[in-house]
């Protein structure tokens, strides 16, 4: 049975692990050829490796506009075509170790450096997608934000500022597409707490592992972590032919965190009232 990107080609950044590894994953099992793209080569050829001829891996480093004109040239060369672009690279600040990041004594270089990846990166990508997907006037953008472009974090304010700033941005991209008389759609994801990499250092191995785990989502209605496959379930929607009519639109995946006031249910209550 065809999957349900069969012919398509997609991009998919920061894709050696984490939501980007589901993503692509679930890309190929769908039959659509994937470039996996990272800074990290051994992890990011690892991917690509496991997925057989359904996957190739390249390096890009999203902040350099050099390195996206490689890419995406060498894909219309090699494929022809360009269908699917996933912005999903993306850095806390905190990646090497406790930085101060909240307004009044983050550092202007580390401000930029987080911008950089996520915000200039998203900008780059949209600007070569757009244009590698305007000869077939169509195809598809996604961006992953974050729960943390929706709503203040003092303590991390230049991600929670650079994801808001990818949530306009995408609203911007899906309006100028259509302007320009394009099927190109534009569309962000905003996933909450999603058990990835980035959460192992906060949870370390020891036996107050799991305890640490229901602390940090014990304000999320469904009480547990996301998965990253969760997230690659909306990017295929998205993705996919079955999602034509919907662009500049985001998808919040946070267990119901943003729904509003936390619900807890009573004990021994199973009455479904």
């Amino acid at each position: 049975m065809a999957g349900k990107l069969t012919s398509k080609t997609a991009i998919v950044t920061g894709a050696a692990q984490g939501i980007g590894a589901a993503i692509v994953r679930l890309f190929a099992r769908e039959d659509c050829f994937v470039y996996v793209t990272d800074i990290n080569d051994d992890l990011g050829k690892a991917v690509a490796d496991s997925l057989g001829d359904r996957a190739r891996y390249l390096r890009l480093d999203v902040r350099r506009e050099e390195d996206w004109l490689r890419v995406t040239t060498l894909i219309l060369e090699e494929r022809g075509r360009l269908d699917v672009l996933v912005n999903n690279a993306g850095i806390t600040g905190f990646e090497h170790g406790a930085v101060r990041h909240d307004p009044e004594h983050a550092r202007l270089e580390d401000w930029h450096a987080v911008h950089q990846t996520n915000l200039d990166g998203v900008f780059l990508g949209c600007k070569y997608g757009i244009r590698s997907m305007r000869p077939h006037r169509a195809g598809s953008i996604i961006n992953i934000s974050s729960r943390s472009g929706l709503v203040g974090i003092p303590g991390a304010a230049a991600y929670a500022s650079s994801k808001g700033a990818v949530r306009n941005h995408t609203k911007t991209v899906a309006l100028y597409c259509a302007e320009q008389g394009l099927t190109v759609r534009c569309n962000a994801i905003h996933p909450a707490a999603i058990l990835t990499p980035m959460w192992e250092p906060m949870l370390g191995t020891g036996s107050d592992r799991q305890a640490r785990m229901d602390a940090l989502v014990r304000d999320t209605p469904l009480r547990r972590f996301g998965m990253p496959e969760e997230v690659a379930a909306v990017a295929l929607l998205l993705a996919s032919d079955e999602a034509t009519y919907i662009t500049g639109s985001e998808f919040n995946i946070d267990g119901g965190l943003l729904a509003g006031t936390a619900a807890t249910p009573a004990v021994g209550d199973d009455t479904g009232a």
